[in-house]
């Protein structure tokens, strides 16, 4: 509600921005790079706070809320995910390291990663190399994907999710997409 920010105090890049994305719903934020997508979401993640105006969250001022539980129903896919040198599996249930393999192939397969990691000699045991250098940048969203569906967050934050994709492969993971956006207030950051 009427929020003001300003990376530098005397310029703002957000003017008494307001709107209100109702539980459930999926919240478009389209335009041009520097327009303040981000940043948005980067105020509703608590990065940053804004100069006026406040956050709410289920009718909550996001600065009483405490950030770690808050944060911890936040999941984000982002068009440059990070990956850390470790299994595909692993990857994949960073968020739930107990989580059984049923469920890794279950979100895995919804994700579209299950096609391409069958492939590899070691299947879901497969190292992805620091950052995921051995993945191709749509093969690291999908896994992206696939780690966000199994955390099963409650507000789902999709910045430019299928960038790194050829059309074939972004209409495939689409479905996925759906899948992961139901029930969740879903905020999907797009320059077109």
């Amino acid at each position: 509600q009427n929020v003001t920010f300003a990376y530098e105090a005397d310029r703002p890049v957000l003017h008494n921005i307001s709107f209100t994305a109702p539980a459930g719903s999926t919240t478009a934020l389209v335009g041009s790079s520097g327009s303040g997508k981000s940043t948005l979401m980067s105020l509703l993640m608590a990065f940053n706070r804004p100069q006026d105006g406040v956050i709410c969250v289920d009718t909550h001022d996001l600065t009483t809320l405490r950030l770690a539980s808050f944060r911890a129903n936040i999941g984000v896919v982002m068009q440059d995910n990070f990956l850390f040198d470790g299994s595909v599996a692993d990857n994949i249930s960073f968020a739930r390291p107990e989580t059984s393999r049923a469920d890794i192939e279950r979100v895995a397969a919804i994700a579209r990663c299950d096609e391409f990691v069958r492939g590899f000699p070691l299947g879901y045991d497969t190292i992805v190399g620091e950052r995921g250098v051995k993945l191709s940048g749509g093969q690291r969203q999908r896994v992206a994907i696939a780690r966000a569906l199994l955390a099963d967050p409650k507000i789902l934050i999709l910045d430019e999710a299928t960038s790194s994709l050829d059309s074939e492969s972004e209409a495939a993971i689409q479905s996925g997409l759906a899948e992961l956006r139901k029930g969740r207030t879903t905020f999907v950051i797009a320059h077109r």
